[in-house]
């Protein structure tokens, strides 16, 4: 995705931060979850490689074009600075994958071993307990189904790079936002046009389905899985998860039995769906965080939401909520 769309300048600090051995570690992370190693048709026609430096780089932008506060939008940019490989699957393989939490608890730990990081910080002035949380800041981060800077970043970067949707209409969409207070009294990102809160939020909903389509869950369940085989027989270090994905999968791809679990993933395409287990397949059932966005958009009323005032978008997110993930799993 191309940063400059998100701001026209980036203050010397976030240029500074982001080519730290500790951000640029995100170059070689990608953004979904290791699934982008499959077979997939849908990630191996992909406009390019989405790496959680990217993202991390485009929060900041977006942070700062709005904000104009260098703060949050360091807070912004470091945000995943503790993402391991295969980012969110490992929230999989330790059963907090609803939550998605038990990723983000090094953030403050990173920061505080960088000792780049931490004298670029106290150079400018800006103190760690200020940016080691960016979930303090609602443009930045605000829970789901609000629209913050995180949120806004991974679905137009998806739409661009997966979904082949034009920089110019991106652009559109990105350039028909404001700041507006909500319902809850917090600051947040906001469209003036409802035809374009429209789009943005058809948008957000093949995103949202993207993310718990059936492929996927079954996708980072399975890597889940060979991760903690891979860290029972010692194959992996749980610091190994901290370095990068062409080391870990290089590890992953030399270890004999590893390896061949590891080499059937990279073949996986589809998945079928059951109501019963059936026992001579190797099935998973599982669950998935149901992220979506009902964004606001200013109308002569104030602020409200599309799906107050858009039927379609109401009709399409109760749809994507009413999902039902109880069902087996298998490969086609």
């Amino acid at each position: 995705m191309h940063t400059s769309i998100y701001t026209r300048e980036t203050p010397a600090l976030l240029e500074q931060l982001a080519n730290t051995p500790e951000m640029k570690r995100l170059s070689d992370v990608g953004m979904h979850c290791g699934c982008e190693y499959s077979g997939a048709l849908l990630y191996r026609n992909a406009q390019y490689p989405y790496s959680r430096l990217m993202h991390s780089v485009g929060v900041a932008g977006i942070v700062w074009n709005f904000t104009n506060d260098v703060t949050q939008a360091v807070a912004g940019l470091l945000h995943d600075i503790a993402t391991p490989v295969f980012s969110h699957t490992i929230d999989f393989m330790n059963n907090d994958h609803l939550t998605q939490e038990s990723t983000e608890d090094k953030t403050l730990a990173f920061i505080e071993s960088s000792k780049e990081i931490t004298h670029l910080l106290k150079s400018y002035g800006i103190c760690i307990s200020d940016v080691c949380d960016y979930h303090r800041y609602p443009i930045a981060d605000n829970d789901t189904p609000m629209l913050s800077a995180d949120r806004l970043e991974y679905t137009l970067g998806n739409a661009h790079i997966i979904y082949n949707v034009p920089l110019c209409q991106i652009k559109e969409i990105y350039d028909d936002l404001s700041i507006s207070v909500n319902e809850h009294g917090a600051e947040e990102l906001c469209f003036r046009s409802v035809k374009i809160a429209k789009a943005f939020t058809e948008i957000a909903l093949r995103n949202s389905h993207f993310y718990v389509s059936d492929l996927d869950r079954f996708l980072m369940q399975y890597l889940a899985v060979i991760v903690r085989s891979a860290l029972s027989a010692g194959v992996l270090t749980h610091e190994d998860l901290y370095t990068t994905e062409s080391n870990v999968t290089g590890i992953l791809n030399i270890h004999d039995d590893i390896s061949i679990l590891w080499y059937l993933y990279r073949q996986i395409s589809s998945v079928a769906s059951s109501n019963e287990e059936l026992l001579d397949r190797y099935c998973l059932k599982v669950s998935g965080k149901k992220r979506y966005i009902d964004p606001l958009v200013i109308t002569s009323d104030g602020a409200r939401r599309i799906s107050d005032i858009d039927v379609a978008a109401k009709t399409g997110i109760d749809d994507f909520l009413a999902l039902d993930f109880d069902k087996w799993l298998y490969i086609v």
